[in-house]
Parts: C-alpha cells; structure tokens; sequence
C-alpha cells in the first residue's frame, strides 16, 4: 500500500482488526521512510457494480457516496453511526448478490428509502424529498400519508 504522505511503495501494518460486522478489515499502517500513519479498510467486492442514470449514462458504483448520501439524510438526528454503516453494508450486499453487474440508480434510491424507513422517519422524509423530486407541499403531505399508513398497518399487525 502505497503512503499517502509520501508516496512509498513500503508501508507497514502495524494492527488489523475486524470491521463492519466482520464485513471488512481495517488495518493501521506506518510509513517507515516518513512515519507517516493511516488507516486502510479491506472489504470484499463480489463483481464490479455500474450504476445506470435516469439519462442512461452509466458510471461505477461507489459505496462512499452512497454513505454520504445516507449521513446527509440522517445529519443531525440521533442516528448511530454503526447502524448507518450496517445499512449501507446491506444494501452493498443486495446490490451484488443480485447477480447483476448494472443496477439502475432507482433501485438504489429504492433501497436506500428502505433502509432510511427503518433507521429514521425524518431522514426518510429528506431523502424522499430529493429522491422523488417533490415540488410542492402536498408531495410531503402524501409521503406523510404514506409513512402514517405504514404506522397503522403495523398496528394491525401487532394486534
């Protein structure tokens, strides 16, 4: 692994330990020219997934954007970090195990709503809001609907 500081070819690992639910290692390294340290994350990669836009463009899919649109769903509400990883990691897991190497860009959105419902309503909301382009206050009022109906559905259920 190649030092980020420096440059070096060299690097050495200095500890490894198990990460996202066993799903990956992260490992601490050391730059013995520039004693430079950082941190590497090792995680399977069953195919190479490519993402197709609504535009029909076709580009890489990568896990870290797709975090980053979760963190900016759940950004400033009481959301665990671990528990944002753990559904990020999921739907990674759908994705490849789906047996496709192109996945349109509204399946991801479809299970990344999914994924929001489960860990927060208001996060779900934000990202609905992108996601489906709302453009009016009524979109929110039918997606509220939509969440209120899933409550007494569940409700029924229990019962």
């Amino acid at each position: 692994m190649r030092c980020p500081y420096c440059q070096s070819e060299d690097t050495q690992v200095k500890d490894s330990r198990p990460a996202e639910d066993g799903a990956a290692i992260r490992r601490r390294r050391v730059c013995p020219d520039c004693g430079g340290r950082f941190t590497t994350f090792e995680r399977v990669q069953l195919r190479d997934l490519v993402v197709v836009k609504k535009s029909g463009r076709k580009v890489p899919f990568d896990r870290d954007k797709l975090l980053r649109s979760v963190e900016i769903a759940v950004r400033k509400r009481n959301v665990d970090p671990e528990r944002i990883d753990r559904a990020v990691t999921g739907i990674v897991r759908q994705l490849e195990s789906s047996g496709e190497t192109e996945v349109a860009s509204g399946e991801v959105g479809r299970l990344v709503m999914d994924a929001l419902k489960s860990l927060d309503d208001v996060a779900y909301v934000r990202f609905a809001s992108v996601y489906r382009n709302f453009r009016e206050a009524k979109d929110f009022h039918e997606l509220l609907g939509e969440l209120k109906g899933d409550e007494i559905k569940g409700e029924e259920d229990a019962s």
